[in-house]
């Protein structure tokens, strides 16, 4: 007899954080609403049961987002830019997705738990391009993308910052290159195609496993496998010690952008 399939949505979660709901059921109009999101998205074949604590688990893991780049909630919104979408219009080949030309950040169902940091990385990646970079004119480059390119940036002491944080991921320490990258490499060649090495997808990893390491916020359905998962023990994440240069200098950009708004 086949056993009925997990639904992951449904099961407990680890997370250590303020209880920033006061114990309270929010809906997705409430998260839409506090996170200034353009819109909210949800699959018709996610149930009520389903959507509520989906809806509770993503303003959560807005929320410690939030807490940790210590910046107010509409920047996880990316200041009304962003669409999210929770069980509908996802890849199926993946536990969640980021489209740029939608500025959509979709979750699936059953399959997107400790996926919210990465692509909400690839999200403000997106967003940041064209107001970082004097070239950056269409809305589907990522500014990883143009750091990489070295294509020029706007002069401005926040894009100073940013440039920090790209150079922490990119040239750790001084180097040309670090083991991060050489890992992927290594990766991409033994998968066959250019994925781990993409400039976009080794800033995403390298955002969500400073998240992770944040001292007192631990959250799974924000994060999870940056440190003990497989892939993470094949190397595709940063060392401790080049994650801790990583987030120094995030916290950084981050704290002076809160500043400015």
């Amino acid at each position: 007899m086949m056993q009925p399939k997990l639904n992951r949505l449904l099961q407990p979660h680890y997370r250590k954080g303020p209880d920033y709901r006061c114990g309270e059921n929010v809906s997705f109009r409430e998260v839409r609403d506090q996170f200034e999101l353009a819109g909210v998205t949800i699959g018709r074949w996610v149930s009520r049961a389903e959507q509520q604590q989906a809806a509770n688990l993503v303003f959560d893991a807005m929320a410690d987002l939030a807490f940790i780049l210590n910046v107010p909630p509409k920047v996880i919104g990316l200041r009304g830019q962003l669409q999210l979408a929770f069980g509908h219009g996802g890849s199926p080949t993946a536990q969640a997705h980021y489209a740029p030309g939608s500025r959509t950040l979709a979750l699936a169902k059953n399959a997107g738990v400790g996926a919210f940091a990465h692509e909400w990385a690839h999200a403000f990646d997106n967003h940041i391009a064209t107001k970082a970079f004097v070239h950056a004119n269409t809305p589907i480059q990522f500014a990883s993308h143009l750091w990489v390119r070295q294509r020029p940036m706007k002069p401005h002491p926040l894009n100073d910052a940013l440039a920090d944080f790209f150079d922490a991921v990119f040239v750790p320490a001084g180097e040309a290159h670090g083991a991060f990258l050489t890992n992927a490499l290594a990766l991409d060649k033994r998968m066959g195609r250019r994925y781990f090495s993409v400039p976009t997808e080794l800033m995403a990893r390298a955002f969500e496993a400073a998240i992770q390491r944040h001292d007192d916020i631990k959250n799974h359905y924000l994060v999870s496998g940056t440190q003990q998962s497989q892939l993470a023990k094949a190397g595709a994440y940063p060392s401790p010690a080049h994650v801790k240069e990583i987030q120094a200098s995030l916290l950084r950009y981050f704290e002076r952008l809160g500043q400015l708004l």
